[in-house]
């Protein structure tokens, strides 16, 4: 309750500053020094003031109040609950926008209304010798008092709502353990807030000028006044264009670095750390600038980092379970190899292709869980011992799960569960058919098929590239992709149908491995 407290203290002494500044300086400028009036007269429009601002601070206390009663409620709870307190965090950024509509609503015409109904009892009366188009300067008066108080309050509200959003924040960290934020919701456009700040800095004076010269004006003869207006008037509106340009070239300037910083960010929230915000500012905005640009540099490089140490460990992972077997070593790189090779010719993004790098790499992770005595197996297997081996696709996707984020590895499971789908359903785990079976898995099963049928077993050696190619062909459609497979096909025999180049292809490579 102290920092609720504090915050009550800090809005009221702001209020009286802005009315100070505003009402009281201000307001006593136009009524008391532009106005040559009786001492009865002043003791008149004194009660008109008395009156008006009793009943602006009644009608604005009524305002107040349920303008603060979500912040109000959450501290005044024991135990606030999750909703409570983001309620009490969003009035509370609110809550300077919220003081604006105050004093232009409430404040203005509860102060306004009164006023203007005194003012005409008493001209009628004849308290009051004072025409009655001056109620409607009162009015264009008041709504200038107003302008610059709510200027006023917006700024100092803003600062002191800091430490209670602080304290908001901290609260619910500690109870809910999860961060307290608008998200990126804009309340209040930083250029809306300097284009009126700008705009009524530059005019106040005009028009405070134009409107105790009016009143001045009023006690000399009509002629003189049209007079003065005419040259006055141009001279007002020029002030006005200039304020107005002024302020809209302050924000932009403000505003376009921003967007540029957001656009920047937004990139590398998306994952491009080659995006760099333009250092083109001479102003706060360059450090800033340079700063940012450095910070994404940091994290390009650490992410680079860590691709490489992903990418060592999936290839070490995929290495320690070839191992298991001298016959198969190098094959969940040489797989990995061809399902590349495929998804280039197949038109795959640089992302996608890497993600199925990285599935292709540990297809075979399951065959972890499977025992010696059926993997190493060098004869036949039996059906029993065939039913065990079926299960490694299910089991290297159980095993893939438990790694922590779930979402770090998801996007590789698909290819290494359905790598032994075949195209006409007759595969495992599921039998899926078609382009029901994912992507990964069809291109890793021609890549697979292709490196078993080359490489050398304990109970036969590897056979030729172009026969296991033309096997491949026969089998387009049944037991492979027909469109991924002609792709493979295509490729590898333009580099095996030229001897000058055999000893660049991939099987020669895997025979000297």
């Amino acid at each position: 309750m102290a920092v609720y407290q504090l915050f009550i203290r800090q809005l009221i002494r702001n209020y009286f500053i802005g009315s100070a500044i505003a009402v009281l300086g201000v307001g006593s400028v136009i009524i008391f020094m532009t106005l040559e009036l009786s001492k009865r007269e002043v003791g008149a429009l004194l009660f008109v003031l008395v009156c008006s601002l009793l009943v602006m601070f009644i009608s604005e206390l009524v305002a107040f109040r349920r303008h603060i009663h979500p912040i109000q409620s959450c501290f005044q709870s024991p135990n606030p609950s999750r909703e409570l307190i983001q309620q009490a965090y969003l009035r509370a950024h609110r809550f300077p926008a919220l003081a604006v509509r105050r004093i232009m609503g409430p404040h203005l015409i509860g102060g306004y209304v009164p006023a203007a109904l005194n003012l005409a009892i008493f001209i009628h009366l004849g308290i009051l010798s004072l025409p009655y188009y001056y109620i409607g300067l009162a009015l264009l008066g008041a709504s200038l008092v107003a302008s610059m108080h709510a200027m006023v309050e917006f700024f100092l509200t803003n600062r002191t709502i800091r430490p209670l959003l602080i304290h908001l924040r901290q609260s619910f960290v500690s109870q809910y353990h999860s961060d307290l934020t608008l998200e990126g919701e804009v309340l209040i456009s930083i250029q809306r807030k300097f284009q009126w700040s700008a705009f009524l800095i530059g005019t106040f004076p005009l028009f405070l000028l134009s409107l105790a010269t009016q009143i001045r004006l009023g006690e000399i003869t009509s002629v003189a006044s049209q007079q003065y207006w005419q040259g006055a008037a141009l001279i007002l509106l020029i002030g006005i264009l200039f304020s107005s340009v002024g302020a809209w070239l302050l924000s932009q300037d403000i505003v376009h670095p921003i967007r540029s910083l957001f656009k920047s960010q937004n990139d590398v929230k998306n994952g491009n750390f080659d995006t760099q915000a333009p250092d083109i500012y001479a102003d706060e905005f360059s450090s800033l600038v340079s700063g940012f640009n450095h910070m994404v540099e940091g994290l390009k490089t650490r992410e680079r980092m860590n691709s490489q140490l992903l990418q060592s460990y999936f290839s070490t992972l995929a290495a320690a379970l070839d191992a298991r077997d001298p016959y198969t070593a190098g094959h969940s790189l040489r797989v990995a190899e061809y399902s590349v090779t495929i998804a280039r010719l197949a038109g795959l993004s640089p992302v996608d292709m890497d993600t199925l790098k990285r599935s292709a790499l540990l297809h075979d992770i399951g065959k972890i869980g499977v025992r010696d005595s059926v993997l190493l197996k060098e004869g036949r297997l039996s059906d029993e011992e065939y039913a065990i081996i079926k299960l490694h696709p299910v089991l290297g996707e159980t095993i893939l799960k438990q790694i922590k984020p779930a979402e770090a590895l998801a996007d590789i499971l698909p290819g290494v569960r359905s790598h032994h789908e075949h195209y006409n359903g007759g595969g495992y785990p599921v039998g899926l058919t078609g382009e029901n079976i994912p992507l990964q898995g069809r291109i890793i099963a021609i890549a697979d098929a292709f490196d078993a049928m080359t490489s050398d077993r304990p109970y036969r050696n590897g056979m030729p590239a172009l026969k296991a190619l033309a096997i491949l062909e026969e089998g387009m459609g049944l037991q492979w992709d027909p469109k991924l497979a002609s792709l493979f096909i295509q490729e590898m025999r333009k580099q095996h149908e030229q001897p000058s180049q055999l000893e660049k292809t991939i099987p020669f490579r895997i025979q000297q491995a």
